[in-house]
């Protein structure tokens, strides 16, 4: 199932042009045109699903054996030094397209891109608190 106004649906249906590096029954795999670093590429489940939340297990399962895949032969192709694998869900976490998509960036000695995040102090205290949310 897609959904007409979402443009990662017209583009993993192939209604407008991207940069295809790979393509199966479930998903493209296109170069991000906003990338981070050169190579940056997204995967796209050809079906609409907004957000980890709600994306099938098996689907999951299948997108990140994608992901590996495709950093294996991206690090091969680009000669990249690292790589992340980026997945956002929601405005708060990040995502500003509201379809499943699954960042592959590629990492050069002294690149800028940044992906992180400031580093918080935490008590013993605390960690037993939110351990104990998860009893």
């Amino acid at each position: 199932m897609t959904k007409d106004d979402c443009i990662f649906c017209r583009i993993a249906k192939g209604d407008i042009p991207s940069g295809t590096i790979y393509e199966d029954d479930d998903f493209r795999v296109i170069f991000d045109r906003g990338p981070a670093t050169k190579g940056h590429a997204l995967i796209l489940p050809k079906n609409h699903v907004a957000n980890i939340y709600e994306i099938d297990e098996a689907t999951l399962s299948k997108a990140f054996t994608l992901a590996k895949k495709m950093a294996t032969r991206m690090t091969e192709v680009l000669g990249c030094d690292g790589f992340n694998i980026v997945q956002n869900n929601n405005e708060a976490a990040g995502q500003t397209v509201f379809h499943f998509h699954i960042h592959l960036i590629p990492r050069y000695k002294d690149d800028d891109a940044k992906v992180g995040w400031k580093v918080h102090d935490i008590t013993d205290e605390e960690i037993e608190k939110l351990v104990a949310l998860f009893k």
